[in-house]
């Protein structure tokens, strides 16, 4: 008896009522949680790719050449004996590029 006014209730005024948020959810996937899953596998990427010479900027403001690479961290030279060690998660790809320049000086 349940089970009937169960199916009655959600019969084709169901799948109207329950469009709006399957769309939403679809809108999020495309829209928020695809991109972010392509950026984080872009940062990996990049960060995988960085060699030793290779001119980084940390996320924290910090322009070095990368000296010496660990599993965990690099070892960044930012001036005539100085060097800093950094996480890898650390180096930004969006402001490194391999060339140690942020984005406002590139376009300058």
């Amino acid at each position: 008896m349940v089970y009937n006014s169960v199916l009655l209730q959600f019969g084709g005024d169901g799948i109207m009522q329950l469009l709006p948020i399957i769309l939403i959810v679809i809108v999020f996937y495309f829209f928020i949680i695809r991109p972010q899953q392509k950026k984080a596998k872009d940062a990996k990427k990049f960060r995988e790719s960085i060699g030793k010479g290779d001119k980084v900027v940390t996320i924290g403001g910090i322009h070095g050449k990368v000296s010496e690479i660990k599993d965990q961290y690099f070892v960044i030279t930012i001036a005539n004996g100085v060097d800093v060690r950094v996480q890898k998660s650390a180096v930004s790809p969006e402001l490194s590029q391999g060339t140690g320049e942020s984005e406002l000086q590139q376009k300058r």
